[in-house]
């Protein structure tokens, strides 16, 4: 499997976030082969502190294109105070609400790679809305609710262009792993026809835009 520079992937293990280094290794595969074939930008929903858009972000430096991320910086549903992935760390103390914003921006910084990500600070329906270029690879980790996973997906599964890949993290077919809205999304892809499964590490699916029906 193709590997990122030994630099990035220390910035990775080092990053804020939630996702284990075999999917990461997955995620960054998937990119550099959507990036090669294509030459296109990626771009993922839900940047949290930019633990995996490191990876993006070096796959798009290898080649000459650019990793968009997309993120309001106020956290998903789990991160809120009082739930189980809420992290004291990135609340604003000015404002009293989560801004995981400062983060990113030194979680780059650090990895040096702030030159080859675009951040989009809004929320993914509306930036969808006014998105206007096909992407070799959209990667959906946004919020877990049905109502915004299946926003992430009707917004940015239109824009991943044909033979690009769309990865979907946090798939769990057994509900007592873990939520079902992203398998949701994943089983909505693939019943579309317009996209067939490439890979699966644990709960990281990629899927690729093989077919002539648009996405529903």
């Amino acid at each position: 499997m193709t590997q990122p520079a030994t630099a990035v992937l220390d910035a990775f293990t080092r990053a804020k976030g939630f996702m284990p280094t075999d999917e990461g290794l997955a995620l960054y595969a998937a990119a550099t082969d959507a990036t090669t074939r294509l030459g296109l930008p990626l771009l993922e929903v839900g940047t949290y502190c930019g633990r995996s858009t490191l990876l993006l972000a070096d796959a798009a430096r290898a080649a000459g294109t650019v990793a968009i991320t997309v993120d309001h910086h106020r956290g998903s549903e789990e991160q809120q105070p009082g739930w189980e992935y809420h992290d004291p760390d990135v609340v604003d103390p000015e404002v009293g609400r989560m801004d995981t914003l400062p983060t990113f921006r030194r979680t780059l910084h650090a990895a040096g790679l702030e030159d080859h990500v675009i951040a989009a600070v809004g929320r993914s329906p509306q930036v969808a809305a006014v998105w206007g270029k096909p992407l070799a690879l959209v990667f959906i980790d946004g919020g877990h609710t049905d109502e915004h996973a299946a926003a992430d997906y009707e917004g940015w599964a239109p824009h991943v262009a044909p033979d690009g890949l769309l990865v979907i993290h946090d798939v769990f077919p057994d509900p007592a792993d873990g939520g079902q809205a992203p398998y949701r999304i994943y089983r909505r892809a693939l019943a579309s026809g317009a996209f067939t499964e490439v890979s699966a590490t644990r709960s990281l699916r990629v899927l690729r835009r093989t077919g002539t029906n648009p996405p529903a």
